[in-house]
């Protein structure tokens, strides 16, 4: 029997991503986008967050819910925006205007000192009944891709950061990689490489 999850998110770029990043390392899991009530995000970290949303998309469909928070950390300025890289710019704000504030405000600051990481905590959430047999459980993972900030934008690959983020070992931006490139190595494949035998021992349970 193929597993169905559905990932808590209404980001598209989101879902299209988890379902190359899975389809790519798990046979017979389907990844359904989500189009329930969004919950409010008030935790302290990606791991709180990640397990807020997840838990809601699995009440709200009964089905296997996965979650992802992730977000820039900026070493210079201690690890901001962090959980706030979304709406860096103001609550409604797009990927551009919080791209440019940030450059705008890293605009004094000169290499070595523009180090910043990508994090990303992927919530894997199993309600009651899901899967027969097996018991309601939480899982969270952690994925952290290092890297540089660019001082301008660059590429037309990828969405949020990628303009600016250089990853560590590369010379071109995130959004100059192929999502091909980019799946094998970023936070969220990290993440989710750590995911992997949780969510693999589910799949088999609903074998």
């Amino acid at each position: 029997m193929a597993l169905e999850v559905v990932l808590a998110t209404h980001n598209q770029h989101k879902v299209a991503e988890f379902q190359r990043i899975i389809g790519e390392r798990i046979a017979g899991v389907t990844v359904l986008a989500y189009d329930g009530p969004s919950p409010v995000e008030d935790g302290t970290s990606f791991a709180e967050n990640a397990l807020i949303k997840a838990r809601a998309a699995a009440a709200h469909t009964g089905r296997i819910a996965l979650a992802d928070d992730s977000g820039l950390c900026v070493d210079i300025m201690g690890g901001a925006p962090g959980i706030f890289s979304a709406r860096w710019a103001g609550m409604l704000a797009a990927d551009e205007p919080n791209v440019r504030l940030l450059l705008d405000q890293l605009a004094d600051v000169k290499r070595p000192d523009r180090g910043a990481a990508f994090h990303c905590s992927i919530a894997l959430v199993v309600p009651d009944g899901a899967v027969p047999g097996l018991a309601a459980q939480e899982s969270v993972a952690e994925g952290r891709w290092p890297g540089s900030l660019a001082y301008e934008p660059r590429g037309s690959h990828g969405f949020g950061y990628d303009p600016i983020f250089e990853p560590e070992g590369y010379e071109v931006t995130a959004a100059e990689l192929l999502p091909a490139q980019k799946n094998e190595i970023s936070h969220r494949a990290r993440a989710f490489e750590a995911l992997i035998p949780e969510l693999g021992r589910v799949a088999s349970g609903a074998a």
